[in-house]
């Protein structure tokens, strides 16, 4: 069910110090949304990785497994407290492994989430943002990695557990040859997420890296538009200065293609909002 508003101002993705990477609390992000014009700031902290044993496997991406009910705890507070202030989204960042879709799924299902972003962050068990895993590749192997990415991005769209796809060609940030490896999974797999009705976000975070810019590119946004695939916006902040980061020339840009809308979310019902 979908429902439009009115022009808007939002950031979809941000993060904070619980994940081990961020700089600020919650609260610093909501109030840096504020300052900058806001109408609706999105929380969307890496999950934990619910896979492993350990509370906490990975200190330095995602928070503890037990730290997950505390994080909805706080975000929805918040919403609370700033309600008439700004709008703010209860959201999350989950990496997806096909593997263990089903041990995920429940975690989500027992919280109130107004959306979750589903992420590709590693492919063959090596972090897409590994520069070194190039390193005298073959041009074969190349292909196929970038084919696995996309594969990967196409399954989690048909999971049926996103409402948002996370920067999906975010494997070039640290390689930015990786755009110019020729293979049809590019177009395959937007042609898949706009059939199965999920959004792109447009990730301003590639700034950050050696790539600059943001992702995904403009060739990828135009077979997204030309496939129907809705977008939403996320800075993917880990500092809160950097939220809302380029909004207003992302929404220029996107006009500049042809999309005339983009949106956001509220109890994972989709939220139009014109350009």
């Amino acid at each position: 069910m979908r429902s439009k508003e009115t022009k808007v101002k939002f950031d979809l993705h941000t993060h904070h110090d619980r994940c081990g990477h961020a700089r600020g609390k919650i609260q610093d992000y909501i109030e840096s949304a504020i300052d900058k014009g806001l109408d609706v700031i999105g929380i969307a902290d890496h999950t934990p990785f619910f896979s492993y044993e350990e509370d906490q496997a990975f200190p330095k991406i995602a928070m503890p497994k037990s730290e997950f009910p505390e994080y909805v705890k706080e975000v929805l507070r918040l919403k609370g407290e700033y309600s008439g202030k700004i709008e703010v989204l209860l959201g999350i960042e989950a990496d997806f492994f096909p593997e263990h879709v089903e041990l995920y799924r429940p975690y989500f299902e027992r919280f109130p989430f107004d959306y979750i972003i589903g992420s590709v962050h590693q492919v063959d068990g090596v972090s897409i943002f590994n520069k070194r895993r190039w390193k005298g590749m073959a041009e074969k192997k190349k292909v196929m990695t970038k084919d696995i990415y996309y594969q990967l991005i196409e399954d989690s769209a048909r999971s049926g557990m996103y409402q948002i796809l996370g920067h999906i060609d975010a494997m070039k940030g640290f390689y930015p040859e990786f755009s110019d490896i020729q293979t049809k999974s590019v177009e395959k797999t937007l042609k898949v997420i706009g059939e199965n009705d999920i959004a792109i976000e447009i990730n301003t975070s590639g700034k950050t890296k050696t790539v600059g810019g943001w992702y995904p590119s403009d060739d990828i946004l135009e077979l997204a538009n030309h496939y129907g695939v809705a977008v939403t916006f996320g800075s993917d902040a880990h500092d809160p200065e950097r939220v809302g980061d380029e909004f207003d020339s992302v929404a220029k840009r996107l006009k500049e293609i042809g999309f005339k809308e983009w949106c956001y979310f509220k109890n994972k019902k989709r939220i139009i909002a014109p350009l």
